[in-house]
């Protein structure tokens, strides 16, 4: 595969009293698309400067094909970076903006003309060379800012939140797009960002950090299945978190109402069950109340109280029209696919307990 390799090792970077990057070890293989996913303040915005070149770490190692790229200027190791705020030179059109780098490295002219009509095609813009930024879009001119730090032919691409200001739909083709682009491409690639959907859609791996630590990589899939702790859980989407504990193997919250079964060992846990676990049928006799629907296209979103506590779960809009669910309903609530947490937010086993439907009929509760 094209691309290049780079291994962090052991980076620490602090500014002031503050601890931003703590002990960071990381590879990227060769033309892999690598997403940093995180709160903000994690540290991932400061570990790809470090990559860039464009701040130093306290200690540690880079190395891009094994060869130390800390001893290397910025100029000098072959990096694109794209910013959230696009960057462009407002006085020059789309062409030349594309065409800076080439011009600065002193590129000859058939060449810049070559390289840049080439990125034009690619990010399907060819009809606007001649337009400045102001007279663009906001996606039109996020990739502008991308073919600008594509026209060097970088060995490594990273991209600092590149579609945070945009709207939701820009993103959405955006992202597409850019998955598009890097599988042409084959560029190894880093991209920061905050949004878990983003990040899952794009990346072949993900990195999650927190307070300056890698909290856990994997695949998309590794990671929201099997999440290294609490933290991750909860960060990859939303969760209804009950104490309660488990007894002979019969899992029951704190609350008074029972959730499943479970291989675990008896004791106290933290019980985590993803809203789009819990499913609600409507029951006139029921113990939990529904006190809100919020739909949002295709899925729902419903709040239940009952035992004192309150949860959340998802449905798809159609099902809640179709079982007559509306605030103020008596309902059931059933649970499945649960984790279990132990005191050191670790995972400690799952629970995913059978639900028996009316007829006696028994089902898993897995809704997405």
């Amino acid at each position: 595969m094209n691309g290049t390799t780079i291994e962090i090792r052991h980076l620490h970077r602090a500014f002031g009293p503050h601890q931003v990057l703590r002990d960071v070890s990381l590879g990227v293989r060769p033309g892999e698309l690598l997403a940093l996913l995180g709160p903000s303040g994690s540290g991932k915005t400061t570990l790809l400067r470090l990559i860039a070149g464009l701040d130093t770490p306290d200690s540690g190692e880079i190395a891009f094909d094994r060869d130390d790229a800390l001893g290397r200027a910025p100029k000098e190791r072959g990096v694109g970076f794209v910013f959230q705020h696009y960057a462009l030179f407002r006085h020059m059109t789309v062409f030349e903006n594309i065409a800076f780098a080439l011009r600065v490295r002193r590129t000859p002219k058939p060449l810049v003309h070559e390289r840049v009509t080439e990125l034009l095609r690619l990010i399907q813009l060819e009809t606007l060379a001649a337009r400045y930024p102001a007279q663009l879009s906001g996606g039109q001119r996020q990739r502008v800012a991308l073919a600008r730090a594509l026209a060097i032919q970088p060995r490594v691409l990273l991209l600092d939140e590149p579609f945070g200001a945009l709207d939701a739909v820009v993103r959405r083709d955006l992202r597409r797009w850019l998955r598009q682009l890097h599988e042409e491409m084959a560029i190894t690639t880093i991209f920061v960002t905050h949004d878990q959907e983003e990040a899952f859609e794009l990346a072949d791996r993900v990195v999650v950090m927190n307070a300056g630590r890698i909290c856990q990589e994997g695949t998309p899939i590794e990671i929201y299945r099997a999440p290294a702790d609490i933290f991750v859980h909860e960060f990859l989407g939303e969760s209804n978190r009950l104490p309660g504990r488990v007894q002979a193997g019969k899992v029951t919250a704190d609350a008074g109402f029972a959730l499943g079964n479970t291989a675990a060992a008896d004791g106290s846990y933290q019980l985590v069950v993803r809203p789009n676990h819990v499913d609600v049928q409507l029951n006139p006799e029921g113990a939990w109340t529904i006190t809100r629907i919020a739909a949002s296209g295709a899925r729902a979103r419903l709040t239940l109280n009952g035992y004192a506590t309150s949860i959340e779960a998802e449905l798809p809009s159609d099902r809640v029209i179709e079982r007559g669910l509306t605030p103020a309903s008596k309902a059931d609530a059933m649970f499945g696919n649960g984790v279990l947490f132990g005191a050191d937010g670790t995972p400690k086993g799952q629970f995913s307990p059978p639900i028996r439907e009316p007829g006696g009929k028994l089902r898993l509760v897995d809704q997405g």
